[in-house]
């Protein structure tokens, strides 16, 4: 009979512990376990039960003001049926990457619509927004290219330009001038520019007209990573591109399936040979597992509804009015937000984490964003909007920022 060891037969030595110079970090990371003991800790908290505007966390309900669930899709029937069908032809996964076993044909129908949709020749489907920018970057900057990004730009994008072969610069957050000087540097090398389309912390767009004109001046490659654009930007929701009327002159739209079409997957649409030529280049695809049978079905579903429900976007914007309209007349600040994704600057990142924790005991759950993902001392509450708040919700949420920003001197 195989036995198995015990979890005390499996600890490290404490002697062992001590000299390894790798886990000493391990030991000295106190800022987590801080915020933990002082009851301000604000991650990884478990919802045990989600309509998609209420969640139910430590066994009360909260309105949910910090998701990316724009169109509110989440729960919508025509999307979770379409799933459910597909499980029950397909089975719960692909158990392979696309490359090798892991290609159904949802995969290649959701690629054909997307590519449709987005305005390009051909699309190809990641297992996650992430690896697509994994994938892109490294993919396609090899030793002899460089990429520039915006120093607001995603983590995965910053991450994917680390994977690849070639150099990185990075300029001041829309400083075209800037850019434009870099590129100059460099004139001798392949060069792709790639930005967000709709900054995830700021809540800006990207001046995609400004950045077309210089790519095509220096001759370089335009990726815009629509992942807060796609569903709340231009005709039908077909993005920051589109918004701009641009989406012949961008060379490449990146996204995720994880804001507006309440999934998870990411997509990268270009001209048929690149996604030809990632195919067989862009390793996060090729040496990761398929998205699954129930996540492509749910997005091919999810894309018909943004195209055909468009008062979903409607009310999106109108919700966002009211609640940045309400939050601007109380004095905060919202940097220069343009979407649906609302900022709201609270200072240094103690009180940014006191206000958390007073709005979640008020009822509503947020999301805190400090150091080093912004600047020191620009702590912000991330604050989203969904299709399908109510205005009696969002006018609960202002009065909690109104009763809490008093009672911290925000406002």
């Amino acid at each position: 009979m195989t036995t198995h060891p015990t979890p005390d037969q499996v600890l490290v030595p404490a002697e062992r512990r001590a000299h390894s110079r790798l886990l000493e970090k391990v030991g000295s990371f106190r800022r987590a376990r801080d915020l933990q003991d002082s009851g301000l800790y604000p991650y990884f908290k478990p919802i045990t039960d989600s309509e998609g505007t209420v969640l139910v966390i430590e066994g009360q309900s909260k309105l949910n003001m910090g998701s990316n669930n724009y169109l509110g899709l989440t729960h919508h029937p025509a999307v979770l049926e379409a799933g459910k069908r597909a499980v029950d032809r397909y089975g719960a996964g692909c158990t392979g990457s696309r490359f090798l076993n892991g290609t159904l044909a949802l995969h290649e129908e959701l690629e054909e619509k997307l590519a449709r949709l987005l305005g390009k020749e051909a699309c190809l489907v990641y297992s996650t927004g992430y690896q697509a920018n994994l994938g892109l970057i490294s993919g396609l900057v090899g030793r002899n290219d460089v990429a520039f990004l915006d120093k607001c730009d995603h983590a995965s994008i910053v991450d994917g330009a680390r994977l690849a072969f070639g150099a990185t610069f990075r300029f001041e957050h829309g400083d075209l001038t800037q850019l434009e000087a870099l590129m100059e540097r460099h004139v001798d090398r392949g060069q792709l520019v790639i930005v967000d389309g709709v900054y995830s912390m700021e809540g800006d767009i990207a001046d995609v007209p400004g950045l077309v004109e210089l790519v095509k001046k220096h001759g370089a490659t335009l990726a815009v990573d629509d992942a807060h654009g796609l569903g709340i930007l231009g005709e039908r929701g077909r993005g920051t591109c589109a918004h701009f009327d641009a989406t012949n002159d961008v060379d490449l739209i990146v996204g995720t399936f994880s804001k507006s079409l309440a999934s998870i997957g990411g997509y990268v649409a270009a001209s048929a040979d690149v996604i030809h030529f990632l195919k067989h280049n862009s390793r996060p695809m090729m040496f990761s597992a398929a998205l699954p049978p129930f996540s492509v079905a749910s997005v091919s579903a999810g894309l018909d509804v943004m195209v055909e429900e468009g008062d979903r976007r409607e009310s999106l914007w109108r919700n966002t009015a009211l609640l940045r309209e309400g939050l601007l007349g109380l004095g905060f600040d919202l940097l220069e937000s343009e979407t649906p994704i609302l900022p709201v600057v609270i200072g240094p990142d103690e009180t940014t984490f006191r206000f958390w924790r007073r709005l979640f005991d008020e009822g509503v759950f947020t999301n805190p964003v400090v150091s080093p993902a912004v600047p020191p001392g620009e702590g912000r509450l991330r604050v989203s909007l969904i299709a399908t708040h109510t205005s009696d919700q969002i006018a609960f949420a202002i009065d909690a920022f109104a009763k809490i920003g008093r009672e911290l001197g925000i406002i």
